[in-house]
Parts: structure tokens; sequence; C-alpha cells
């Protein structure tokens, strides 16, 4: 059987863009000869529709899809993914759905089973899990079609009481074929693969996966759709953060079951990749604080980041509309990583960088910004903020009166810089670019209104290690960021000879004890028995939590990591654990 594979970026919401990608994939797929074409999950509306899904518009609009689609599925099988209604009065209204389509008829459908509310996903909210499993037959073959989350109860641990793809083994079907819509993270790629591979092996035959690709706010999907033959081989892997199209041929006799079953040992052979990991399989994997620096930092994490962060910003403003970005060049990583960013995603054209020194910036902070859009070629202007800071500080002197210099006062710089970026955005058609990281987000080092301002944050989920190693990375063909910018002491420059090191730990420490904390679920006592300090432990956790009434008002976050901050992480502003 000859089976396409159309991996392809939606826009939730875009009916119109979104069917005519997939009948352009299905006319393509003919011309190529294919049988059958498969798509990804929820591909007819866009992942994650959200509430979108309780407008019973939303739902007409992609029945009516539907019915177009099929129109083109006369004389090749098309298998898509959409939401169906309920005809049960009890459960929710909805089911999450893969439908076959062929001969401009619905010839099969499957329910998602395995409904993840956890971290980003919340399906439970709107669907009904299927409680009843059949295969979908196509021209003689049997499919055992599955949705995503349904092949991720394999781990000795599991998630779910039911593993669907054990009720469909039980029905011997010829081939699997899964529709998905799996986000990226750093620390979830290979656990992907591995649980991909993991269910060839136990129920023995061939696997057809198709992930979406692009970014949807803060999700980034990064395809590298994949086909394994029965022996648990890769025949074809799509690519990463791009679209694509492949066709593989898989031969009659690989579409059948093996006969022989796989014994205790081989099955526990083909589960252990998925074994090693935590109960929800995208926990990370590092323990070891010693290894974690240099496990955020690698080249192939960061790499993957730089694609992750480009496509997200790319994708945010094409979806929205937008063409032009603004944001402040301080002359630190922050903001010159952003900057570099932000031009290889929309062009160096398309991105302006506002220079706005105060008294309390070195000179060298405005010449490396300055040479750093001289490098990117991107425009750049400088506002002096003195003459600003100092009318706020004569509006206010009759309430502050001789009160010595404080967190006031620096504050009023940030703020200043803020409303100064926001005016030009509004002023010119620009969007703000936020430049925090991680490290900084987690512990509140931020102004709120001021530095925290902006309509998407490219580094919110990117720890201050890893900012520096992606400026190394940016730096792989030649000077793009500064040398300066790089070595120099981070300092945020609202007071005279500021050092980050003055208000928070080390980085290198920090973002141990951050990672622990936050990817990894680990308690005070746990990460102090890694043989972190027990005075450093409590004072950053302790920083966390009571910082949280400043991220529940922060933007978007483009999110790389398998627990970044937003929808993904849901905790309490008015709470008293670690604070």
């Amino acid at each position: 059987m000859k089976i396409a594979l159309a991996q392809q970026n939606y826009h939730i919401g875009n009916f119109e863009s979104n069917t005519q990608k997939i009948i352009e994939a299905i006319h393509e797929a003919k011309k190529v000869g294919a049988e059958l074409v498969v798509f990804s999950e929820l591909c007819v509306c866009g992942y994650p529709p959200r509430d979108f899904l309780e407008f019973n518009d939303f739902i007409n609009k992609s029945y009516d899809c539907i019915d177009l689609i099929r129109q083109h599925a006369d004389t090749v099988g098309v298998i898509i993914g959409a939401p169906q209604r309920n005809p049960v009065l009890e459960g929710k209204d909805l089911f999450n759905a893969g439908l076959l389509l062929y001969e401009r008829e619905i010839k099969g459908v499957a329910y998602k089973t395995l409904l993840p509310t956890y971290d980003v996903f919340d399906e439970y909210r709107y669907f009904e899990p299927a409680t009843q499993w059949n295969l979908v037959e196509f021209k003689g073959k049997k499919i055992a079609l599955t949705i995503c989350e349904d092949l991720w109860n394999l781990s000795d641990n599991p998630l779910y009481l039911t593993t669907p793809m054990d009720k469909l083994a039980e029905l011997q079907p010829d081939i699997m074929i899964n529709i998905s819509a799996s986000p990226f993270d750093y620390d979830h790629d290979d656990d992907r693969k591995e649980v991909i591979r993991a269910n060839v092996l136990k129920y023995r035959m061939p696997m057809f996966y198709c992930n979406a690709v692009g970014s949807q706010t803060e999700i980034v999907f990064d395809g590298g759709s994949l086909v394994f033959d029965g022996k648990g081989n890769i025949l074809k892997e799509l690519k990463y953060f791009e679209e694509d199209f492949q066709v593989v041929e898989v031969a009659d006799e690989e579409l059948r079951m093996t006969e022989k079953q796989p014994g205790a040992e081989e099955a526990e052979k083909a589960l252990s990749p998925v074994n090693q990991f935590d109960k929800d399989l995208r926990v990370s994997k590092v323990k070891d604080p010693e290894r974690v620096i240099a496990y955020l930092t690698e080249e192939k994490n960061i790499e993957q980041i730089y694609r992750a962060l480009v496509m997200g910003i790319r994708d945010y403003f094409k979806k929205m509309g937008f063409s032009k970005a603004i944001l402040g060049s301080s002359g630190g990583v922050d903001s010159a990583v952003t900057l570099a960013l932000a031009c290889d995603a929309l062009g160096t054209e398309n991105v302006r960088a506002i220079l706005m020194p105060s008294q309390y910036s070195t000179s060298h902070s405005v010449s490396d910004a300055e040479q750093l859009s001289r490098n990117l070629g991107n425009p750049y202007d400088t506002i002096a903020i003195a003459p600003v800071y100092d009318a706020f500080l004569t509006a206010l002197h009759p309430l502050f009166k001789d009160l010595p210099f404080s967190l006031a006062e620096e504050n009023i710089q940030s703020r200043t810089r803020g409303n100064l970026l926001m005016a030009i955005s509004n002023k010119f058609g620009y969007i703000l670019l936020n430049t925090s990281n991680k490290s900084e987000l987690a512990t509140g080092y931020g102004t709120l209104y001021g530095d925290m301002a902006g309509g998407l944050s490219v580094l919110g989920d990117v720890y201050k290690t890893q900012v520096f190693a992606l400026g190394r990375y940016l730096n792989r063909n030649g000077e793009v960021i500064p040398d300066n910018i790089l070595t120099k002491p981070p300092s945020a420059e609202l007071r005279p000879d500021q050092k980050d090191s003055d208000s928070l730990p080390d980085y290198d420490l920090l973002d141990k004890v951050l990672y622990q904390y936050i990817e990894r679920r680990q308690g005070p006592k746990e990460i102090i028995a890694m043989g972190m300090s027990e005075i450093l432990v409590n004072r950053v956790l302790k920083l966390v939590n009571t910082n949280e009434y400043k991220r529940n008002q922060f933007c978007p976050i483009i999110r790389v990591s398998s627990k970044a901050f937003g929808v993904g992480r849901r905790v309490p502003i008015v709470g008293k654990y670690l604070s």
C-alpha cells in the first residue's frame, strides 16, 4: 500500500485556509499515485481550538469543511482529524475524531480514547473519551486508527486505565496509523520517537505517524512525522519545523501481524525505552544536578530551541496579521538574542531596536547595542530616558520628599522604557517583543509594566544559561552578537555598578535549582539531598512562589521546555506553599 503523510501548518479557526491546504495535498497524493493520504489531529479546525469548541457555529463550519474535503476524496483515501458530535446525550457533546474519507463518503470514524488533561492539554474539558474500539477498513486492509495520546500509555506507571491499542490489537489489524498534534519541547522529541517504536515492537506491525507542524501562540509543533516497519526500523522521517509531504510504500508482507507474539523478555525489551521515563513521559530525564547545565546548553537542544523560537515568532506574526516588531535593545544578552532571533524570523528590515540609555547605562552598553544592530542590519533609534525619568521624580517629589533612592526609582526607569516602547508600537503598528528570560521570570527579577511589557515573550521559557548558549549558537558562522555582550556580567543597569548577582545567585547555580523545581517538580528536601545548599534552595523556591502574581500578568511565552510558565503551569497566586 502506498501511503502519503501530509505534515502541514494549520491556523486555528481558519477553516478556509486549512481546508485548501488539505485539498491541495489530496491532489498531490493523487499525482504521485498514493492510495491513502494521512493528515494530523484536528487538522480541519487546527489544534488546540480550546473554547472555540463550545460554539456551535465553530462545529458547523468544521462539518461543512469535511463535506467539501470528502468531495475530493474520490479515488484516494483520506484520513483527517476533526471534532465530531456525540449522538449520546450523556457525557460530553464532542469527540476528538479521526475520519476515513473515500469515494466521497465517510467510510470510517475513530474516536480518541486518552484525553490528556495536564500541562498545556485540556481535552477532557471538551471531549468524551471513546469506550468502543473498531478497526477502519480500506481496500481490504484493516487499520488501527488512533489519535496522539492513545499511543502514550505504555510506561510501567501508566497514566490511564485503558490502552486503546490493546483493544484494537485483539481485532488483528494490518497496520497502525496515528494522527497527532504532539508539541515540541527539548525534553520530549526523543521520547516521542521511542514511544512510537515501542508501540511497533509491542504490536508487531507498521506505524504511520503524522504529526502537526507550526506554532499556535505558545505551543510549537515540530513535525517529524514517522513511518516504521513492523520490526521497529524507521522507513521515513519527515522534516522538523517545516511542512513536508512524503510517500512510503509498504509491501503486503509487512501489512500482517506476525503470528508469533513477543514473549515476556521481548516485550520488556520493546517497552524499555519508555519505562525509563517518569509517569507522563514528558518530565525531564536529567536528575543529576551536576549534569543540568550541560544538558540545558548542549548543542542539539540549543539548535532545536533556536528553530522553535524562530518558528514561534514567525507564525505568531503571520497568523495574527502583523509584520513588524519592536524591542528595547539594552546591550545585554537577552535583548541581543531576542533581536537576532526576530531578525531571522521576520527579516532584518522588519525589526526595530530602540536604545534607551539612562544615567546608569555604561557607554559600552550603548556601543554594544549599536554594533549588534550594525551586524544584523536592522533599523535602530536612540531615546535617552533621563528627561522623562527626571520629570517623574519631579512629579513624585511632593510624596517621595527626600526618601533615599530605592526600588521605586529603579522601576520608574524600567516603566519609562516600557511606556516609550508601547507608544512607538501604537503609533507605527509594531508588536513589542518581550526580552525577559525564564530565570528572571521564575524569581520575579523584572518590573511589571516595564521590562515585563510585551505582546509575545521570546525567551520566557529559556533559562539564562541557555540564552548565553543561544548567543554562541547565533555566532556559529561569524560574529552576530558582539563578544562583549556574551562575556560581560549581566546587569539591569538601574543603579550605579549594578549586577544581577547582587540580587540573584549565579545563574549556573540558580538554573540548576529552578530546573529541578520547575521541570522535574522536586521539592526542597529532594533538591537539598542532591547536594544543593539548603539556604540557596529555600531562597530560590520562595522567590518562585511569591512572584506568581507577576507571571500571571505576563504575555504569552513560546514554549520550548517540558514545563513552561503560562497555560501549562497553573499554581495559585494566593498560596502559602514554600513562600
